[in-house]
C-alpha cells in the first residue's frame, strides 16, 4: 500500500515513538518490579534471620526454642500479610509449619545450600518464597528452612501498571499519529501550493514562475531553484524556436534562389554562356546549402562530444591553420603575423582545438579589411591566445549574441560577406567541451578574439 507524504511523515514518527515509549515503558515496569521483589525479599530475609535466632540443633537434630514467636498471629493467619514458614530435616521429614499453611506445604530442595527465591502459590494466594539451609556449628546441613509472605498486593500493583501501560500505549500512539499527521499537513501546505502553481505551467505559459514563500527557509530555496530552472528552460526554448526559424529561413534562401534561377533558364532557350552562368550560381547556392547542413549536423554531433586530451603545439597549429588560407591572405593583401614562443604547447584536444583556431581565422579574414594585418599572440602569463584582426567594431549590444545560433552583426560586416552565422556557435561549444574562456573585445578598427587555457 502507497501512503502519501502526510501519512509517511506520521507513520515513521509514530512509529520512532512507539518504539521509544515501548522502551521507555518496559523499562519502568522492569523497575517497579524488580522494587516490589526486592521489597518481599528484604522482608523474607529479616524473617529468616529471626527465626534461625530461635533454632538449636543436638548434632543432627533441630530443636526449636522460644516458643512464644511461634505463636505470633502473621504466622496464624492467611488474609492479613501473613508470613508462612516451614522446617524440614536433613532426612526430608517435617520439623515445623505454621499453622497459616493448614493442610499444606512447600515444595523444597533438600540439597539447597544457598539462598534460594522464588514464587509459588498457595490455595490460590501468590507468595514469595525464600529457601535457606540450616546448618550446626559444625557447618553440616541438617534441615532446610522455607519462609514465604504474600506477594498479592505486589501482584496488583504490577498487574494494574501492566494493564495501565498496555492501554495507554496504543491510545497515546493513535493520539500521536494524529497530531503528526495535522502538524505534517499544516507544514506541507506550501508544498502544495508550489505543486498546484507548477502543474499549470507549460510552453505555453513557459513564462509563469512559482510564488516564494514568505519565510526564506528550504521551502523558499526550493521555489527560487525551480524558478531559475524555469528561467533556463525558457531561455533553451526561445533558443530553439529561433534556431527553427533562423535554420528555416538560412535553408529557405538558397533553395529558393536555386527555383528562382532554373525557372529564368526555363521561360526560354538562352545562349550557352548564360546556362553555364546560371549554373554556376545553382552550384555556389548549392554549396552554400550544404556548407550550412554540414554545420548543422557538425553542431547535433557536438552536443553529446567527448575529448581526447594530448599535448599540442601551438605555433605549429597557427602555421597549419594560416596556409589554408594563402588564397584569400594574397587576394586581400593581409598580412598575417605569429608571435608564439617556440615550443608553446597545450593539453586539449588537438581536433576541436583546430577547428576553434580555424573557424576564428576564417573570421578575421572575412571581417578585416584589405590591406591590413591579423595578429596571432600568446600570453604566457595568462595562458591566453588571442587573434586580433583590423575591422570594423562589434558593438556592445551585440557582444551577448555574438556566439548565439544564426547570429549575425549589422549589415556593415555581414551584407556582403557569405556565411550562416553557425561558425562563432561551433566555436563556443568546442570551447566549453574543452574547458576553455573565450572572450572578444571589440573597438574602432579592432576586433580581438582570445582562448584562455586552464592553468
Amino acid at each position: 500500500m502507497r501512503l502519501n507524504f502526510k501519512k509517511r511523515i506520521a507513520v515513521f514518527n509514530t512509529l520512532a515513538v512507539a518504539v521509544t515509549t515501548a522502551i521507555v515503558f518496559i523499562v519502568i515496569y522492569a523497575v517497579v518490579y524488580n522494587s516490589s521483589y526486592r521489597h518481599l525479599d528484604s522482608d523474607i530475609l529479616l524473617e529468616k534471620e529471626e527465626i534461625l535466632n530461635t533454632l538449636d540443633w543436638k548434632g543432627d537434630s533441630i530443636i526449636i526454642n522460644k516458643m512464644p514467636e511461634w505463636e505470633e498471629a502473621e504466622h496464624n493467619k492467611v488474609e492479613v500479610n501473613p508470613t508462612f514458614i516451614q522446617i524440614v530435616d536433613n532426612k526430608e521429614r517435617m520439623i515445623f509449619k505454621s499453622a497459616n499453611l493448614q493442610s499444606n506445604h512447600f515444595l523444597f530442595d533438600p540439597a539447597n545450600e544457598t539462598e534460594n527465591f522464588f514464587n509459588s502459590l498457595v490455595d490460590k494466594q501468590r507468595l514469595r518464597l525464600g529457601q535457606f539451609p540450616i546448618r550446626n556449628d559444625a557447618g553440616k546441613l541438617i534441615g532446610q528452612l522455607t519462609v514465604g509472605i504474600s506477594q498479592q498486593e505486589s501482584y496488583y500493583v504490577l498487574n494494574n501498571l501492566l494493564i495501565s501501560l498496555c492501554i495507554s500505549f496504543p491510545i497515546l500512539l493513535l493520539v500521536l499519529y494524529l497530531v503528526v499527521y495535522m502538524t505534517a499537513s499544516k507544514a506541507i501546505a506550501p508544498v502544495q501550493r508550489l505543486i498546484r502553481a507548477a502543474s499549470v505551467i507549460d510552453d505555453s505559459n513557459i513564462n509563469t514562475r512559482l510564488p516564494l514563500p514568505e519565510n526564506e527557509d528550504e521551502l523558499y530555496q526550493l521555489a527560487k531553484t525551480i524558478n531559475e530552472l524555469l528561467n533556463r528552460i525558457e531561455t533553451s526554448v526561445q533558443q530553439q524556436k529561433q534556431f527553427t526559424a533562423d535554420a528555416s529561413h538560412e535553408i529557405r534562401t538558397p533553395l529558393a534562389a536555386i527555383r528562382g534561377t532554373l525557372e529564368v533558364l526555363l521561360r526560354k532557350r538562352r545562349e550557352p554562356e548564360q546556362y553555364e552562368e546560371r549554373i554556376q550560381e545553382v552550384i555556389t547556392q548549392t554549396d552554400r546549402l550544404n556548407q550550412l547542413i554540414d554545420q548543422l549536423l557538425q553542431l547535433a554531433r557536438l552536443e553529446g562530444g567527448s575529448i581526447k586530451k594530448e599535448m599540442i603545439n601551438i605555433e605549429k597549429l597557427a602555421e597549419e591553420t594560416i596556409t589554408k588560407y594563402d588564397k584569400q591572405i594574397v587576394e586581400k593583401d593581409i598580412q598575417v603575423k605569429i608571435a608564439i614562443p617556440e615550443g608553446t604547447t597545450v593539453f586539449t584536444d588537438n581536433l576541436f582545438l583546430s577547428m576553434v583556431v580555424d573557424n576564428l581565422v576564417s573570421n578575421a579574414l572575412k571581417y578585416g579589411d584589405s590591406n591590413s594585418q591579423i595578429t596571432i599572440v600568446w600570453h604566457d602569463k595568462g595562458h591566453l591566445l588571442s587573434i586580433t584582426n583590423k575591422g570594423p567594431e562589434i558593438s556592445k549590444e551585440q557582444l551577448p549574441f555574438l556566439f548565439d545560433r544564426f547570429y549575425r552583426t549589422d549589415d556593415s560586416r555581414s551584407s556582403h560577406i557569405a556565411g550562416s552565422g553557425l561558425g562563432l556557435a561551433i566555436v563556443k561549444k568546442l570551447a566549453d567541451l574543452m574547458q576553455l574562456k573565450i572572450t572578444v573585445d571589440s573597438y574602432p578598427g579592432n576586433t580581438t578574439f582570445s582562448l584562455q587555457f586552464p592553468s
